[in-house]
């Protein structure tokens, strides 16, 4: 079904009793309409995306010069609005001949208010119009379906030019309304080909409402967490999945965001989740894995190795390829030719705290094993792994050496990489 026009628009009751006169641009009023605006800045045009209907009541062009109405005027229609609506009457008695004369030159279409409407009663009518009509045709972009909590949820994850209303109302249309000091979590699971171990999650969590939905191989979720529990909220999400989650699956959670704190923090955290489970997927696993129940990580866990790939594996291929050679190369060269596991244990020591006992109980070996592991590593490196000055570069070197190892593991397997 076709997007919302501008003519559509036009026959909206709130927008009738508003008693419009089309003053220019009657050709264009079959182009469709993104959403509708309200703004009285003289600079809203610099904050329109393109395809929006902005309502205004006149104040920016009161008191300016005929050529700054014009250039006003220009900059709508270079941002791409799909029309200009001015209330008459209140800031203006009448529509200035040049704001009219530079709309017809450009086909822009003008409509002037002649009686005043609360403009929050016009575009809340109009954007809700707009939404349901999109939510309608969203199976003809969206190749797994017409589901509009997916299409909400993926235009969320990548970033689509949205607003916070629209992403308001289209969440309310789905079903989810975080509460007042609600935090929300991106969570992102490969392997499942639909919901239940998300409703499984969610209904451990107590209290948690959740927005989700099945994509081709996927399952993407964001969780709204009361404000009011206590705890850790990522190790709880975490927790929940490790007993929800069927065996085989990769859960990956992302960060904690405010619901109160915009829609691009709610994109931030799916995107984190989402990034967090390309690379669990394509580089090896820094400590070793429970030998039954699902991969859970989160993005913090895997923390250094987003900032190693940042812009993209491939882009850094050769980054890190020289960091680790720099900080590794002689242990390398020794596991080439003495089959051994060094650079691993050496990562599992750094990671915790250089600790003897946890890092031997992960590696299942005794203590003794591990002294002789670790004289040998600092044998060959010509240095003290527990020196403050190199613990950053070597856990770096090691964590990149495991995403050099996995950006081939994944050509092989056709294994998708991080973007």
């Amino acid at each position: 079904m076709p997007a919302l026009t501008l003519r559509e628009v036009l026959a909206l009751d709130p927008v009738r009793a508003s008693e419009p006169e089309l003053l220019a641009g009657e050709a264009a009023l079959d182009r469709p309409v993104r959403w509708v605006h309200s703004s009285e800045v003289y600079e809203g045009a610099n904050f329109l995306d393109g395809g929006e209907l902005l309502l205004t009541n006149g104040f920016g062009l009161t008191d300016t010069a005929a050529e700054i109405r014009r250039r006003y005027v220009r900059e709508l229609a270079a941002r791409g609005a799909s029309g200009l609506a001015v209330e008459i009457g209140r800031s203006l008695p009448t529509m200035p001949p040049e704001v009219t004369d530079e709309a017809r030159r450009l086909g822009l279409p003008l409509l002037a208010l002649h009686r005043v409407v609360p403009f929050v009663r016009i575009t809340e009518a109009a954007n809700r119009a707009i939404v349901a009509r999109g939510l309608s045709g969203r199976s003809v972009v969206r190749p797994w379906g017409d589901d509009h909590t997916a299409a909400l949820l993926a235009d969320l994850a990548d970033r689509a030019a949205l607003n916070q209303p629209e992403v308001e109302a289209r969440s309310a249309l789905a079903g989810f309304h975080p509460g007042p000091g609600a935090r929300l979590i991106g969570v992102s699971v490969h392997g499942a080909r639909e919901v239940s171990s998300v409703d499984r999650a969610a209904r451990l969590l107590g209290g948690a409402s959740v927005l989700r939905a099945a994509f081709p191989g996927d399952v993407l979720a964001l969780f709204a967490l009361p404000g009011a529990v206590a705890g850790d909220p990522v190790r709880a999400v975490q927790e929940a999945f490790r007993t929800a989650a069927d065996p085989g699956l990769t859960v990956a959670v992302g960060h904690v965001v405010e619901a109160s704190s915009g829609w691009l923090r709610w994109s931030d955290t799916l995107r984190a989740a989402r990034t967090t489970l390309e690379l669990a997927l394509t580089v090896p696993a820094a400590e070793p894995a429970a030998p039954e129940g699902p991969l859970v990580t989160s993005a913090r866990a895997l923390a250094l190795e987003r900032e190693l790939t940042r812009g993209g594996v491939d882009a850094n291929r050769d980054r890190l390829a020289r960091l680790v050679q720099h900080a590794l190369g002689p242990l390398l060269a020794w596991e080439a030719a003495h089959p051994s596991d060094l650079v691993r244990t050496l990562e599992v020591h750094l990671r915790h705290g250089c600790s003897p006992t946890r890092t031997a109980a992960l590696l299942h070996i005794g203590r003794q094993s591990l002294y002789q592991r670790l004289e040998r590593i600092e044998s060959l490196l010509g240095l003290e792994i527990d020196d403050p000055d190199l613990l950053g570069e070597l856990l770096a070197a090691v964590c990149a050496h495991r995403v050099v190892r996995g950006m081939g593991a994944a050509q092989v397997r056709g294994l998708r990489t991080v973007a």
